[in-house]
């Protein structure tokens, strides 16, 4: 394991030397290496070289990122961030108001596990502080008390610098924040991705304004604006594929309609390729002996963990479905695959089929959704990685040439083509408008009973596939979408 200590860094001379030779000596948990990557937010003084003389006594140790203005703490952060290499990574001002002595309490809930975040809190009933001002106290209590309401939290302590978190889950939440409003901006976008935070008690020798203190009262009103600007956004994914996605998980009537056509399909012991956040394994797996719901992305599957938790039948892990040997694990151990929205994103398509097909066990079956239509392919599909759409006649003969005998092809969600071709092919998105979802996800209850009277095509094709010769169909109970029998 490798710690990464952020380090922004702005016109602190006196400390920065001193500080940087603590956090080399700390205390960390058995076997963990540490990397310190300074990012330089334009200092005026000496703080560079005393960086480069730490640097030079402990080679290997430190990385020095420069600026040549000064944009804040939280550009600085961005570019830390970026840099970081550890799997864990804890953001260290570098004016020894925080103790790097801590680092073991504020690992601890990481290192085992338990926590996504974890926040050094200098209020909780424990550790030292020096006491200070009245006032300034006053109004962390106010922030994190707002920030709790917003974020639905019960921090004591939101404003506090001393933060450590996965780095995965770090890098993968864009920071828009110059200033010190990255506080309230990684606090609330960690509870809307549903992250597992933790506090700790801290140690605090907090500077006053005479000796070098930065923070001030437009700091304080530009966290106000921070904690609801973020609150009313849903800017929490480092790009538009992962936002998307997290757009259909507040479409619960559209997520159901998608289940519900499924399940009669699924067995007991299911293998979901491609399980995302978790929007449909959630409606899935209930009856179920195993459920098995796999990612590349392994923050989509630290969140479904979290949305899922104490669901005794389910099992996560990490499978690229374009990998042969990702599979091994599962050979012969489930009835059902069920793969959403997979196939179109990979380039061998038919090597990722004939794995599942060997995957499954004799007479087990795949359950395919793909985008239809190589006509609409626009810019939504690019954004989103596709590499395709399918024709019913493309997607049949992939599923045959992998092995699989073709039960059913459904014509799914033709109610949704207009949009898709307007937004991704006329006006030429890159998005899925929530607001346009929302209201969609409002009428799935008509859609879904009107959808196959449409005179379009569809926007997603349902392939239906068994491994060996076919068997009895099961009986299409309350579907509403149409099928074609092979």
């Amino acid at each position: 394991m490798k710690l990464s200590i952020l380090v922004p860094l702005f016109n602190e001379e006196e400390f920065v030397g001193a500080l940087l030779e603590r956090a080399i000596a700390a205390p960390l948990p058995a076997g963990w290496e540490r990397e310190i990557v300074v990012a330089d937010d334009g200092s005026t003084d000496s703080s560079i070289e005393e960086v480069e003389a730490v640097a030079v006594r402990h080679p290997g140790v430190i990385r020095l990122l420069k600026s040549e203005r000064n944009q804040g703490k939280g550009a600085a952060l961005r570019r830390a961030i970026a840099e970081a290499s550890g799997e864990f990574a804890i953001v260290q001002d570098a004016d020894l108001e925080y103790d790097p002595k801590d680092y073991p309490r504020m690992l601890a809930p990481l290192a085992d596990g338990r926590a996504d975040a974890v926040y050094g809190s200098r209020f909780m009933v424990a550790g030292e502080r020096r006491v200070l001002y009245f006032w300034h106290s006053l109004a962390n209590h106010l922030l994190t008390g707002m920030c709790n309401v917003f974020a639905d939290l019960n921090l004591t302590d939101m404003e506090t610098c001393y933060k450590a978190f996965r780095t995965p889950l770090l890098k993968s939440i864009p920071i828009r924040s110059q200033r010190f409003g990255f506080e309230p901006e990684i606090t609330i976008k960690l509870a809307k991705r549903q992250a597992r935070i933790y506090e700790t008690a801290i140690s605090y020798n907090g500077r006053t304004y005479e000796e070098g203190k930065k923070i001030g009262l437009k700091d304080a009103v530009e966290a106000f604006w921070v904690i609801l600007r973020y609150w009313l956004s849903n800017d929490i994914y480092a790009g538009n594929d992962k936002d998307i996605q997290d757009a259909f998980s507040e479409a619960p009537r559209f997520n159901r309609w998608m289940a519900d056509t499924m399940q009669p399909y699924l067995g007991k012991r299911v293998l979901e390729i491609g399980a995302g956040m978790g929007n449909l394994t959630r409606l899935l797996l209930a009856k179920k002996r195993t459920y098995i719901a796999t990612d590349l992305d392994p923050e989509h599957l630290s969140r479904l963990g979290v949305r899922l938790s104490g669901r005794p039948k389910l099992e996560t892990a990490v499978l690229d479905a374009a990998r042969p040997e990702d599979y091994a694990p599962f050979r012969n151990r489930v009835d059902t695959i069920v793969c959403v929205n997979v196939v179109e994103h990979l380039e061998d398509d038919l090597g990722a089929l004939r794995s599942m097909y060997e995957t499954l066990e004799e007479q087990g079956r795949a359950v395919i959704l793909a985008p239809e239509g190589p006509g609409l392919f626009n810019s939504l599909d690019r954004e989103l990685g596709h590499q395709r759409r399918y024709s019913e006649e493309q997607l049949r003969r992939r599923m045959s040439e992998a092995g699989f005998v073709v039960e059913e092809m459904l014509r799914f969600n033709r109610i949704s083509r207009p949009g898709w071709w307007l937004n991704g092919s006329l006006l030429g998105r890159r998005t899925i408008s929530r607001f346009q979802l929302r209201q969609f996800d409002r009428l799935v209850w008509l859609f879904k009973r009107i959808d196959r009277y449409l005179p379009w095509s569809p926007t997603s094709l349902l392939a239906v596939g068994r491994k060996g010769s076919a068997g009895c169909n099961r009986p299409l109970r309350g579907l509403r979408c149409e099928f074609i029998r092979s």
